[in-house]
């Protein structure tokens, strides 16, 4: 486990997102200069390993990262600057908004069972199912009891994933609802950006405390050993991409991929192209 995983696994019993930095940096001392280029540095070993992952596809292994955060926090930002230093061919990234008709007429894992990633990639959820446990939470959707039948429900699904194969890494994107407000104030500053922003957001923001204390349940209730969360400072944007990057590189790392051994005679089939007749 590396120092990143160390200083933001999330330990096990009651969660107190306030007693967590969403400014800390305690992984990394360095400048964000120099977090930027050691983000970049990751990029040859985290491709490699991407490779071979896709490259023993028929192992059954995979990984899947799941990005969950209060808006701004930072998922699509993950996305291009740590999950962007592999090979998109090799990943699957699924996108949760709110559920469709046919997917309401499911049980809530359903479409996630749907979005899961094929064998040999790696899979990036931008928001999950944990949006089942908080903004129905939130906005009393469902009753307690429901709830508390999905907590249990998301325990047995991530051991079964992780049973058949897959390593789970939950990332939490803590970030401070000061800069959150300095986020959404740039957006509505640059008319680039105004596609991002939606007046919605502000009204999910004015439930900030009840968003905090979903949030301290859920991590508390499924943390698990089998899978557990890291919660990821995220007011600066270039230390959480880091410590993402280095979790990534952990759970690839972990899998101890080797190459594939050829299952042919690389001789022989050398040979045939040196003896072929040359191409017209």
């Amino acid at each position: 486990m590396s120092s990143f995983a160390q200083a933001h696994r999330l330990p096990a019993g009651p969660v107190d997102l306030t007693a967590i930095d969403p400014a800390g940096h305690p992984a990394y001392d360095g400048s964000k200069e120099e977090g930027e280029a050691a983000l970049e540095a990751l990029g040859p070993e985290l491709a490699d390993l991407q490779e071979r992952l896709y490259a023993n596809k028929e192992s059954g292994r995979n990984v899947l990262l799941v990005l969950q955060g209060m808006d701004t926090s930072g998922k699509g930002g993950v996305l291009e600057h740590t999950v962007g230093l592999v090979s998109p061919a090799g990943v699957k990234v699924t996108s949760f908004k709110a559920p469709t008709d046919e997917e309401k007429a499911h049980d809530f894992l359903w479409r996630i069972e749907k979005a899961l990633p094929p064998a040999g990639l790696i899979g990036v959820f931008d928001r999950s199912h944990f949006e089942d446990v908080l903004i129905v939470k939130v906005h009393e959707w469902a009753d307690a009891a429901e709830i508390e039948r999905r907590y249990e429900a998301i325990n047995v699904f991530e051991q079964k994933l992780v049973d058949s194969g897959t390593i789970v890494v939950k990332c939490m994107l803590h970030i401070s609802p000061e800069e959150q407000k300095s986020r959404l104030l740039a957006r509505l500053d640059d008319p680039t950006k105004h596609w991002k922003f939606n007046p919605g957001d502000l009204d999910e923001r004015a439930l900030w405390p009840a968003y905090r204390d979903a949030y301290e349940i859920a991590l508390e209730r499924t943390n698990t050993a089998a899978a557990p969360w890291h919660v990821i400072p995220s007011d600066r944007k270039w230390y959480r991409n880091l410590v993402i990057g280095h979790l990534l590189l952990d759970a690839l790392r972990g899998l101890d991929l080797q190459w594939p051994v050829a299952d042919f005679d690389v001789e022989v089939e050398k040979q045939r192209l040196a003896d072929e007749e040359p191409i017209a």
